[in-house]
């Protein structure tokens, strides 16, 4: 079996309405998906979120990345027909590497992650879909129960009190925050007002913080019951960190500042216990790396949170969902906002939480999730075959 082309769709599905953090502010998602198809005319997607600001990656460099040096790679590669394959070893051996070339790193590129991340997913997706299996089958589940975080983006006090109200009455108690602005603290205890002392509230700054301003907020918000800072002062500012770590009251969680393995080894050599890793299966290139940078961790006692990109669809969701379950010992867990935030969706069934946060295993073929051909085609801004 071989694979006989794949086609890139770029999406565009408005949001039911805009979220902002401390970089950017978004009204809809511009997701990538992969569809690889072999020529037996079997089907696997997958999805890529690209954001310039985290990995340095454009929608533009996602399909160079992919029509020169992904596709190419895998084109004319024989698929094993083994039904005890392990998919994972699979997608690895066969992609090249994601790090960048001396033309990339003139352009900002730091990592082609959302490249890697939709193709790797495509291959996972239709390698176990050829063997009817699912791809909790590589990853088999530690948990049955999953709890996901709301989180409330870069609005007034009054809007996130209204926002938090609401997650509360449906069972949420995990929330993370966007700081960063002027209002950072008044939206914190706006929020920390509704849903009282016990429930968990992180806040994220997107690194838009100086060293000086990151002291002087994360101690004033600490004040107010907050268990992490995630990104304070950005990718510019990690060798300051454990300096950081050393003159605020929590601990430090690392999304910018963590995209490439090598990322993670500085920053377990930098030896401080204060420090988290968030995961983001788009942005650290698929499962495989993200699996790779959650041992990192662990080998150094360090704690790790499976983050999202804003705007995923069910098709990314459910490889967060797949990466959750399996890495129970994570601290929080993010995603799977579906259709709270999408205006569409692009599959069935819609990975979405529930009451109280709650989201269900996936136990169907491949990812999970059946892409609906009509609305892909109908919310794709361009799409591109390559044979």
């Amino acid at each position: 079996v071989r694979l006989r082309d794949t086609t890139i769709y770029g999406l565009r599905i408005p949001f039911v309405e805009s979220f902002t953090h401390g970089t950017k502010s978004r009204c809809a998602s511009d997701a990538l998906v992969v569809r690889l198809t072999t020529d037996e005319g079997v089907s696997g997607y997958g999805e890529g979120i690209a954001r310039p600001y985290v990995t340095g990656e454009s929608v533009d460099s996602v399909v160079g990345q992919i029509r020169g040096a992904i596709w190419p790679a895998i084109r004319d590669v024989e698929l094993t027909n083994d039904d005890d394959l392990d998919a994972l070893a699979v997608a690895s051996k066969l992609l090249p590497s994601s790090d960048p070339d001396s033309e990339d790193e003139a352009s900002g590129i730091i990592y082609h992650g959302a490249a890697r991340c939709a193709v790797e997913l495509a291959l996972l997706d239709l390698l176990t879909r050829m063997h009817g299996k699912s791809v909790a089958t590589c990853m088999p589940p530690c948990t049955q129960k999953l709890r996901y975080s709301g989180v409330i983006g870069m609005v007034s006090p009054r809007a996130a009190a209204e926002q938090a109200t609401k997650m509360n009455a449906v069972g949420l108690d995990e929330f993370k925050v966007k700081v960063g602005d002027d209002a950072g603290l008044d939206r914190l205890v706006a929020i920390r007002n509704v849903v009282g002392d016990d429930a968990s509230i992180r806040v994220d700054a997107n690194g838009v913080w100086s060293f000086e301003q990151a002291v002087e907020q994360i101690t004033k918000m600490a004040a107010f019951g907050i268990d992490m800072c995630e990104e304070p002062l950005g990718r510019q500012g990690v060798n300051v960190l454990p300096d950081l770590a050393g003159c605020v009251p929590v601990p430090l969680l690392l999304d910018e500042s963590l995209v490439t393995e090598a990322d993670a080894r500085a920053l377990v050599e930098m030896d401080s216990q204060q420090l988290r890793f968030n995961l983001r299966v788009s942005k650290c290139g698929g499962l495989g790396p993200c699996l790779a940078l959650a041992e990192i961790a662990r080998d150094h006692g360090l704690s790790f949170v499976i983050g999202c990109q804003v705007g995923e669809t069910s098709l990314l969701s459910a490889a967060g969902r797949h990466l959750a379950a399996f890495l129970d010992d994570h601290l929080h867990l993010e995603g799977s906002f579906g259709t709270f935030l999408l205006s569409e969706d692009i599959a069935t069934p819609e990975v979405q939480f529930g009451p109280g946060g709650l989201g269900s295993l996936l136990n169907g073929p491949g990812l999970g999730v059946s892409i609906v051909e009509e609305r892909l085609e109908s919310l794709a801004t361009f799409q591109e075959t390559l044979r």
